[in-house]
């Protein structure tokens, strides 16, 4: 599908974005393995998740959506029963990554594979760590999907410092640690999301100046109720829009704002941004809050690497096009795993950036630029990337003539509704 967008005079109105894609891949996984019935309200009824659910059905595991609920009839940590043929992750690395954590600890075998995009994703992250508890896992010559999964016994608990931030890493030993023997601590020199532990419970505290999440091996789960908040990544397209439009002024209602999600917003208030968040409270043990944004003269001369960079690291591709529309240089270094996304993000901002008539230098972990007063409208590449897609559309809004998104479709990954809902906030 190509979707074609045209220059909007203002974006105005109040929305809601869908339900958070990261927690709702957790709730699920969560639930499957709890003792009873859990409830999840605001799940993100999208392809990733999806593949989650799917792999969780394909395992013994029952849940039907009620009265738009999902109710996913847990059996326990050990409760899970041999599939019947390979799991399939779909386009989900959040998917294959964190149910890796679990299915290492199984007595029976099981597989995974994916797309053809997942299948050429890095897995040796996990997979090393996981072997060092004692997990059986084969994998292609590259430590690359399909994934196989041998009975293993009871693992063993380790202390692992993460040599880089990933929460999907911390999530699949996190995982793991529920089927090992004794303590396993997960280190992080710098924190990642923080769903997972929050979601379990866990005890997390700062040992040296570092993360430190802990989890008992035998723990059992009971089913509980998570209300999942709207996603911080796909209310940030949003953000953009409205800063980077004239005349413009949108509200997002019940949008996450976890700390360990939000450094975007505070990038781009660093850069000018009219911000504002409103009627902040917790649910289910998730910040959340209302978030006002209006018109503004951004500014940029920034460079965004270091601590903050595990933090931003979905938002980079619309944090780029906020830049684009400043005044100043933007630069982003020590994002190297923006390579290894859904596509290769970096290559794909520097393509569609050159598009528009900006002079990009790529660097291996980044890229920069000087941002330009005269933009062009062009035919966008979404490289089958919702990110990549989601960001160029909103870069769009702001060309004179008419731009076009290939592939716009992708967006379903994470955000079906994403053109609908910006369609009702355009104004002409």
């Amino acid at each position: 599908m190509i979707k074609i967008i045209s220059k909007a005079h203002s974006l105005r109105g109040e929305i809601t974005v869908p339900g958070d894609k990261s927690i709702s891949h957790r709730a699920v996984m969560i639930g499957g393995i709890s003792e009873g019935t859990t409830e999840i309200t605001g799940f993100l009824d999208a392809a990733d998740p999806i593949s989650t659910l799917s792999c969780y059905r394909a395992m013994g595991i029952d849940s039907e959506f009620v009265n738009g609920k999902l109710r996913i009839h847990g059996k326990g940590v050990n409760g899970l029963r041999q599939p019947a043929h390979i799991l399939d992750a779909g386009n989900s690395g959040t998917t294959m990554r964190l149910i890796s954590g679990i299915l290492a600890g199984q007595k029976f075998p099981s597989s995974i594979t994916g797309d053809q995009y997942l299948v050429k994703r890095p897995m040796k992250r996990i997979i090393e760590p996981l072997t060092k508890m004692g997990a059986k896992i084969s994998s292609t010559e590259k430590f690359t999907a399909p994934l196989s999964f041998s009975p293993a016994g009871k693992l063993s608990a380790i202390d692992y410092e993460l040599p880089i931030a990933s929460a999907q890493v911390k999530s699949a030993l996190l995982f793991a640690g529920l089927y090992a023997e004794g303590i396993t601590r997960v280190i992080e020199s710098e924190q990642s999301r923080d769903h997972t532990e929050r979601m379990l419970n866990l005890k997390s505290e700062t040992l040296n100046g570092k993360n430190v999440v802990s989890i008992e091996g035998g723990m059992k789960l009971t089913s509980r109720e998570f209300i999942v908040p709207g996603d911080p990544s796909s209310a940030a397209f949003f953000v953009v829009a409205g800063l980077i439009n004239d005349n413009s002024e949108i509200i997002i209602r019940n949008v996450g704002l976890n700390p360990t999600r939000t450094g975007y917003l505070n990038v781009l208030e660093q850069m000018g941004g009219k911000i504002r968040r409103e009627n902040e409270r917790t649910v289910s043990g998730e910040p959340i809050g209302d978030v006002v944004i209006k018109s503004s003269e951004l500014q940029t001369d920034l460079v965004l690497r270091g601590n903050i960079i595990p933090n931003i690291i979905d938002e980079i591709p619309i944090l780029s096009v906020a830049a684009v529309h400043a005044s100043g240089k933007f630069e982003v270094r020590d994002a190297h795993d923006l390579r290894n996304k859904e596509t290769d993000r970096i290559a794909a901002i520097c393509h569609n950036l050159r598009l528009m008539g900006v002079e990009v230098e790529e660097y291996d972990d980044g890229f920069a630029f000087e941002s330009k007063k005269k933009l062009f409208a062009s035919e966008f590449d979404s490289f089958d990337d919702h990110r990549i897609a989601m960001s160029f559309g909103i870069a769009s809004l702001v060309l004179d003539g008419e731009s076009k998104i290939e592939h716009a479709e992708c967006v379903n990954i994470s955000y079906p509704t994403f053109w609908e809902t910006l369609q009702g906030i355009f104004k002409n």
